[in-house]
Parts: C-alpha cells; structure tokens; sequence
C-alpha cells in the first residue's frame, strides 16, 4: 500500500516493465526540458525526450534511468511514463553513443536546405550527448 504522499510510478517500454511502484518524487525529460513531479501534482500529457528519469523515495527508492522519446502521463497520484527505450546509466555503451553522435553530425553535415533533415539530426545529437552525460555520470546537463 502506498505512502499518503507517495506517487504510483510506471516506467514502461515497449519490451520490459521497468518500474512499477511508488515514489516520493520522479524528475523527468520531456521535449521541452526536465520537469519533477511530486503527489498532487496537476494532470498533464508530455512528450518525453532523451534524458534522465530520476526517482526518489518510496518503495523504488533512489534510481536513474537513462529514456528516449515517448509520453509521459502525470496525474495527482500516478506517472505512467511510456518510452521507446530505457536503460540504466552504468549499462550504456559510451563508444556506440559516440557513434551515435557522429552520426548526428554526419546527418546536420548532409542536411542542405531541409527543416525536416536538421530536427532529424537535432534529435539524433541530443539523444547522443544525453547518453554520454548520463554514462559518465553527468546527469542532466545540456
């Protein structure tokens, strides 16, 4: 049973239930920037972006989980966060991040006149860099 001011946490991707259990607060990554949720929080549907999940307290206790991209559903007394991909920070390979990062470049090189190619290769270098700072412990920076 949870804690009166404990909040439902779900951290699902499309292969595996990473979480599933309470905490005192989550700090999230959305497409916009981080944000933290606490109980009572006011409902709102996110868009997750490439970061840091970090949860405190509760039964979980204290974990980080490196997410890229999904939703993030938040309501009084529960966060569902739904993500295309989940890890933990020590089990990140730094070496394909890197690839992954000059991959990015590669892409932002080659993009020419195309909004569209740029967001692509914007997105593929920030998911790159959050990775590496997760990896080596650097958190949420930008």
């Amino acid at each position: 049973m949870a804690e009166a001011n404990s909040i439902r946490v779900r951290l699902v991707t499309p292969d595996k239930i990473f979480i599933d259990g309470t905490a005192d607060s989550v700090s999230l990554p959305s497409s916009s920037g981080y944000f933290e949720v606490l109980y009572g929080h006011a409902p709102l549907l996110a868009e997750l972006g490439a970061g840091e999940v970090t949860l405190h307290g509760g039964d979980v206790g204290d974990q980080q989980f490196f997410v890229a991209w999904g939703f993030v559903e938040v309501l009084p007394d529960r966060v569902t966060i739904l993500a295309e991909s989940a890890v933990r920070p020590n089990e990140i390979n730094v070496a394909d991040a890197r690839q992954q990062l000059q991959y990015g470049q590669q892409l932002w090189n080659e993009a020419g006149e195309e909004s569209r190619r740029y967001a692509e290769a914007n997105r593929v270098i920030h998911e790159a860099e959050q990775r590496i700072a997760s990896a080596e412990g650097a958190g949420q920076s930008t």
